[in-house]
Parts: structure tokens; sequence; C-alpha cells
């Protein structure tokens, strides 16, 4: 992990020492959230392990790497401990802002499965997941990513329960879940994330997100907050212009197999593991907009528009539903979809590394501080990596004979 943080000017030293650094920073800004010093030093531990190479981010790993006769502290600092992970979900995000924030943030909405055995885990049911590609035994996880020039880092989640689960008061009692959790879907969900950040105050201008957010909540959410969007939707959403020529109406994958050749361009989504993400667009603008109509804090006209990509292999098309200043360019709104990738470096990185994915609790309390310890873990490697390749390299004198 150090060599990947290494394409800047910092040595290997000094990037041991912003690891240091950053590490304890994260670990002061945690302590005040327990009262006890053993349940601190039990947080603390915690991190160290999950920023450690150890594969598995179990009890038992966690345990014996920090010296442990066993996993019970462990344990119970995700399920008996007082303390409240929606404040350290807080904490996360202000270190996260403070490293990474930029007035051209992008916060992205995706969601990431987890699977499981059984039916005791809050939220667990027989539902899709895209990190299995099919149906399957698992929890859902809403997760909103900051994503910035300086990088990018998770600064909110949500466990979205089934109806399955709210609608048998039993089974929430059992698993702990808070009274006033009711269903909520996921597109709620996310709303309810985007209103706390904006409350929070961090600095984003866009959203992006798939198609399963596309519609209703979130774009209501958006555009009385003056916040601008690009949102997948699925091949049959029906757009319609009014007031710009020529008129368009119709479903998405009719309008897009209407396109002439020319009304494509090709461009380029962000730098991936492979190069530029290379691919055809087509941008189509549907109406000029007051956002006073909308009690926007922003006023003036802001476009609405269809934004298509198309793979330069085989041809497959993405459709997203746009909401921006007039005048906005189509790469700009290319740009903010390509941030779309981030999260899922962020799922992936997460899991492989600071096991996202390896919380053995079953409570609503003991996911969500599962959860918020490895953002914590994240944030302060991604912070590490911003300082890491914004230091400039050292000179270096030229050996003489």
């Amino acid at each position: 992990m150090i060599q990947d943080m290494m394409s800047g000017g910092a040595s290997v030293e000094e990037t041991l020492e912003l690891w240091a650094r950053s590490l304890r920073s994260a670990k002061d800004r945690m302590a005040p959230l327990f009262t006890q010093k053993r349940v601190a030093a039990s947080a603390c531990a915690f991190l160290d392990v999950l920023i450690g190479n150890e594969p598995r981010k179990t009890g038992w790993m966690r345990a014996e790497a920090v010296g442990d006769p066993g996993p019970w502290r462990q344990q119970a600092l995700l399920g008996r401990g007082h303390w409240d992970a929606e404040v350290l979900r807080d904490v996360v995000r202000d270190y996260v802002i403070e490293h990474l924030g930029t007035e051209e943030g992008v916060l992205v909405i995706d969601e990431t499965g987890f699977l499981k055995k059984g039916q005791a885990s809050c939220g667990v049911g027989r539902q899709y997941t895209g990190s299995a590609g099919k149906i399957t035994n698992c929890q859902i996880g809403v997760f909103g990513a900051y994503v910035s020039e300086r990088g990018h880092a998770f600064i909110d989640r949500a466990l979205y329960l089934p109806k399955d689960w709210t609608s048998k008061p039993e089974r929430l009692k059992q698993a702990h879940v808070p009274d006033d959790v009711v269903f909520a879907t996921k597109p709620a969900l996310a709303s309810m994330m985007i209103e706390r950040n904006i409350e929070a105050g961090v600095p984003f201008r866009w959203v992006a997100a798939d198609s399963v957010y596309g519609v209703g909540d979130v774009e209501r959410t958006l555009r009385r907050a003056g916040i601008g969007y690009v949102l997948g939707v699925k091949g049959n959403h029906w757009f319609g212009s009014w007031t710009m020529e020529p008129l368009i109406a119709g479903e998405a994958k009719d309008i897009a197999a209407g396109l002439p050749d020319q009304a494509w361009r090709r461009l380029s989504a962000g730098h991936g593991t492979k190069g530029e993400r290379l691919y055809d667009w087509a941008y189509l603008p549907l109406a000029d907009l007051d956002a006073e109509e909308f009690d926007s804090p922003i006023a003036g006209p802001w476009t609405r528009g269809l934004l298509i990509r198309r793979n330069i292999s085989d041809g497959d098309l993405a459709y997203f539903t746009t909401w921006s200043p007039k005048g906005t360019t189509t790469q700009e709104l290319v740009n903010v979809e390509g941030t779309r990738w981030r999260i899922e470096e962020c799922f992936e990185t997460a899991k492989n590394e600071f096991g996202l994915d390896h919380n053995e609790t079953r409570s609503w309390h003991g996911w969500h501080r599962h959860v918020s310890l490895v953002m914590l873990a994240y944030a302060v490697m991604a912070s590490v990596r911003y300082q890491a390749n914004s230091l400039k390299p050292k000179k270096t004198q030229r050996r003489t004979r």
C-alpha cells in the first residue's frame, strides 16, 4: 500500500511518518466518543488492525494481532459498548473534508452487498446485489463517497432494511434496531444522506449515482438544494423536451437509436487503471428552467438533459438524466459521471484491505460501528495518499569522483 502512494515526491520514510501522524490524529478525534479508556483503547487497536497486513479482520484475527487472549474486547466494542456510531460517521466526514474537500467536489451514491448465512444478521434477506451479480442472501449498505481532485473516501452509510424486516417488530427488537427506524427505499436513504451532508456544510457541486437512484426522491432533493446531478436511468425511461429545438420525446433507448452519427463525441470519463476511459457520448438538452421554480438557493437558468454513453467495443448503451447550470459542457457532465468509478474503487479497497465485509456482528449498531471504523481507516489512507503525492521530491546532489 505504501508503494501505491509514492507516485509523488514522498520517500518511504516520509510516507511512514505521514501514516503515523495521520493515524494518531484519527485516534485523537475518535477518543472523545468513549467514556471508558479501555473501550477507547480497544477502538484504537481495532483501527490499527484494519490498517495492518492481516488478510482477515475477524474478531479472532483482530484479537490475535493486538495480543488479546480472545475476541471478547473486540466483540464488546461492536456490541455491548456504549458509544454512538453516528458521531463517528460525522468524525469521518469532517476528517475527509478537511483533507480532501474542494468546492468542485462530487458526492457519489452507490450500494454494495455483504454476503451472509442465516437470517439473524440485521437486514439480511434474499435480494439482488451487484457485488455477486445475482439474488442471494445478503445485507445491502447504501454509501456516500466524496470525490475531488485530491482523492476519494466514504463519508456516509446506511443499512437498508427490507420490508420483511420493518414489518416484523419482534425481528427488529432482536437486532436492536432503534424504535424510530421505519422502512425506507434506497433512493429515500440516499436523499436523507444528501440532506444530511448539505446541512453539515460538505462542499459538493454535483451528485452522481446509478439507475437505482435516478428518479424521484434524489432528483427533487437536489433541485431544491441547487446541486447538479448525473443520475443513471433505465433505457425505458421517458424523456421529453420543451422550448428546445428539435423537439424530443420518447424512451431513452429509442431516442438513442435515432441519433445521427454527428451527435456522438468520443470523450474520456477519467483515467482508469488501463488508461483513459474513452466512450462515445451524446448529450441532449431538453429544457431550460429557472431554479426559483424549485425554491433553489441558486437563482438563474438550469438545464435538464439526457446524457447517453456508448461503449466503443460492443456498443452497449447507458443513460443518465442530468441537471446542471445552463452552459455546462458535455465534457463537464462526462467528468461527473466518471466519478462513479471511484466509489467502486472504495468498495474494492475497503473489502480487500480493510475488512469492510468481515463484520461478524448481527445487530444494527454492530453493523454501523464496524462500517464506520472501516470508513475511518479508509479516510486515513486517502489522506496519506494525497499528502504523500503532494510532497515535492527532495533534491539530490550528484556524486562527484
